[in-house]
């Protein structure tokens, strides 16, 4: 289902009830409110976007349970809290984009199980810590970009600390705001 640039507003109902669903874009619209844990429910997702709209609060856990998911789209919007912990367990996940946003916390371990990535956006955040040395079991074009001009991996503009894995460290690792690392 795809329901992007239609200027929908409101909150995403709890009860989407289409757990056959394989494809849902609601991007760029003018959602507000949380994402509803319910998403956890369509568990045949392939494809979830929702960025560009005027989602808060953090990103449910119950995301982990997506195992199906290829495509994660949340950018742009102002979601908060850490990454879920879980997220690791998403094998499948090709492109994730997570960037614009208002996350803390640190990036989890777990995202070196997600070897398929293809793209990883984690920029203009505030996350904070050491990056897992895990990022470097990652099959990512470190510092490369895509053919649209866009990096395949962009960690810019948060407060993450070094040193930095041996993996990234002679890459675009970007603006860091260092203040509080020790």
């Amino acid at each position: 289902m795809c329901l992007d640039y239609n200027q929908l507003s409101g909150e995403i109902p709890s009860e989407i009830g289409l757990t056959n669903l394989t494809y849902l874009s609601l991007s760029d619209n003018q959602f507000t409110g949380e994402i509803p844990p319910e998403i956890g429910e369509l568990m045949n997702l392939t494809y979830l976007s929702l960025y560009g709209n005027e989602l808060i609060g953090e990103i449910p856990s119950e995301i982990e349970q997506l195992t199906n998911l290829t495509y994660l789209y949340l950018d742009n919007n102002q979601l908060t809290g850490e990454i879920p912990s879980g997220i690791g367990n998403l094998t499948y996940l090709r492109w994730c984009y997570l960037n614009n946003n208002q996350l803390t916390g640190e990036i989890p371990l777990g995202v070196g199980n997600l070897t398929n990535l293809d793209e990883l956006w984690l920029n203009i955040n505030q996350l904070s810590g050491k990056i897992p040395e895990s990022i470097c079991d990652l099959d990512l074009n470190f510092g490369g970009v895509n053919n649209w001009g866009d990096e395949y991996f962009n960690i810019e503009e948060n407060q993450l600390c070094p040193p930095y894995p041996s993996c990234i460290e002679d890459f675009v690792v970007g603006n860091q705001d260092t203040t509080n690392c020790d």
